[in-house]
């Protein structure tokens, strides 16, 4: 049997978890929430359910995957088998199935956004309507090429596997990608009127702290921020060697994504206050709102092609992570190479993902679908495996290999009465609420 791929080095594996957790979501969701919610007010309890759900939710992933050294499929699997128990074959799917719609979906999104990258480089974005421009082309066929290359893009990275090319890639982008937003960030503070963005995601409203609402968002930001989905950090985690810190990694996962929240809000939001635009979120943030910003300013073309650079990197850093987790089940299964598995699960996805490039409406509701119900239904599915089907000793002894500081038995027990219960209301409020992530 073939060895396993790993992560070559513990800075290799944080980063390549980082990738997987930074996204479109701390980029179009977190500015426009923090502001909406109470500004400074929103951090407490944001920055609260960081650190009981999601780092807990990244450890308790980590640590499922590197103790079977499968992904979500093959562990679950697993352990229903350990457990004489049925009914594994058809719940180990639903993580991955989760993940692979997100890809998806995201896949379609990183094409608007290589479409965009490319008109900032050519200049043409200087001279556009920037509504009128998005609505065209996203009711465009043209759409499905972009598609494509976003595809294409995800599929040669992951075709090299963990090491060589997961692990390399992100170690060269996600570095490059806070140097970029550092930068635009100094620019887009020397703008005149910039300092009531700054009020805008600061200055707190504390009684935002008494609505449930402010509560609510926080909660589903912070789960939803670091990618659990019950598959993705799983599989990060079997590449994970029995010599890394999986709480320190999972902490500084955790961080450095919450970092890259607040520094993209204060890229994004001072620019839009200095130019007197109204605060937005999703899309129309990202392609009618920050475009329409650029047009304006000096050097706005080379502003444009930098910050669509980021987004690049921040979305194909989770792409590649989103590919990964059908892969690795299929290569399980199957015992195809990875070359192959990678084309044809890719392909398969892209085909079925051209109905959402072309339409809209079909988009927002299978987007919706997946991440309201599906792919939280699979967090689930994994959360509740760990912590009730898996012996509390056995699953402590293999998340404290390599720790530091040992967690002890309150850890389990706080996963089990705490995290998983947790999990099942956020699905009820996302339902409740038409999404909180």
């Amino acid at each position: 049997m073939a060895k396993r791929e790993s992560f070559s080095s513990k800075l290799g594996f944080v980063l390549s978890c980082v990738g997987a957790a930074i996204g479109l979501g701390n980029i179009w969701m977190f500015p426009y929430k923090l502001g909406e919610n109470g500004g400074a007010a929103f951090l407490i309890p944001y920055f609260l359910f960081v650190l009981i759900l999601g780092t807990v939710g990244l450890i308790t992933e980590f640590s499922f995957g590197r103790q079977y050294k499968k992904g979500s499929l093959g562990a679950i699997r697993k352990v229903f088998k350990e457990k004489n128990l049925k009914g594994g074959r058809i719940i180990s799917v639903i993580p991955t199935l989760g993940l692979t719609g997100i890809f998806m979906f995201y896949t379609v999104v990183i094409g608007w956004v290589l479409k965009y990258f490319f008109i900032s480089l050519t200049g043409e974005i200087s001279n556009i309507n920037t509504e009128a421009y998005f609505t065209a082309f996203t009711n465009s066929n043209s759409t499905v090429f972009w598609h494509a290359l976003a595809v294409i893009i995800t599929l040669i990275i992951v075709s090299f596997g963990v090491s060589k090319g997961i692990e390399k890639i992100n170690k060269i982008i996600i570095p490059l990608l806070f140097v970029i937003f550092i930068v635009l960030i100094f620019k887009s503070l020397s703008l005149p009127g910039s300092s009531e963005g700054i009020k805008y995601l600061l200055k707190p409203d504390w009684t935002y702290l008494l609505k449930a609402k402010t509560w609510v968002m926080a909660m589903g930001q912070a789960f939803f921020t670091v990618s659990l989905t019950g598959c993705c950090m799983v599989v990060c985690g079997s590449y994970a060697n029995d010599k890394f810190d999986i709480p320190s990694c999972a902490i500084s996962t955790a961080l450095f994504d919450t970092l890259s929240a607040l520094l993209a809000a204060f890229m994004i939001m001072p620019a839009v206050f200095a130019l007197g635009l109204s605060p937005t979120a999703g899309p129309a943030l990202l392609f009618v709102t920050v475009p329409s910003i650029f047009q304006t300013m000096h050097l706005g073309n080379l502003i444009s092609t930098l910050f669509f650079l980021s987004i690049i990197f921040a979305s194909i850093s989770s792409s590649i992570a989103m590919l990964e987790g059908p892969v690795e089940a299929v290569m399980s299964l199957k015992k195809w190479n990875r070359k192959k598995t990678t084309i044809i699960i890719a392909t398969v996805a892209f085909i079925l993902a051209i109905p959402l490039s072309l339409s809209g409406d079909i988009f927002d509701k299978f987007t919706n679908f997946i991440t309201i119900i599906f792919s939280p239904i699979g967090a689930v599915i994994t959360a509740f495996v760990f912590y009730y089907m898996i012996d509390a000793d056995k699953a402590l002894e293999g998340l404290n290999k390599g720790a530091y500081k040992k967690l002890g038995m309150y850890f389990m027990k706080f996963g089990k009465y705490v995290f998983v219960p947790a999990t099942i209301i956020i699905i009820i409020l996302g339902v409740i609420y038409g999404g909180i992530g």
